[in-house]
């Protein structure tokens, strides 16, 4: 089964998309689905387990999506997340055919 998930502990879940409202449940759907586009925020509830912590960990244990959007409204930290993904995949630690974004979300 293939889905959408959104990671995010404030804005609301578009429609079509799984809510993950921290990284251990954004870690659990990535173990368990195929997952077609996966969209990411930084800021979370628990500062130190944020997204760019999830994207690290998803590069060490090569868990992906088909599509990442980056859509966290830190612009700093989403940046982050962005070339570490991008990165990546130059290194050769992710496949290139995997389309990634960044596309800040307002919080309101």
């Amino acid at each position: 089964m293939t889905v959408n998930v959104f990671l995010d502990d404030y804005r609301h879940c578009p429609q079509g998309y799984i809510l993950a409202k921290d990284i251990d449940e954004c870690i659990d759907l990535l173990l368990n689905f195929s997952i077609a586009h996966l969209s990411l925020d930084h800021d979370l509830e628990s500062k130190t387990r944020n997204g760019l912590m999830l994207v690290h960990y998803m590069v060490e244990k090569q868990l992906f999506a088909e599509r990442i959007t980056i859509h966290s409204a830190n612009s700093v930290a989403g940046k982050q997340m962005f070339k570490y993904l991008k990165d990546a995949q130059s290194e050769h630690k992710m496949p290139k055919s995997i389309k990634i974004m960044l596309r800040p979300l307002p919080l309101r």
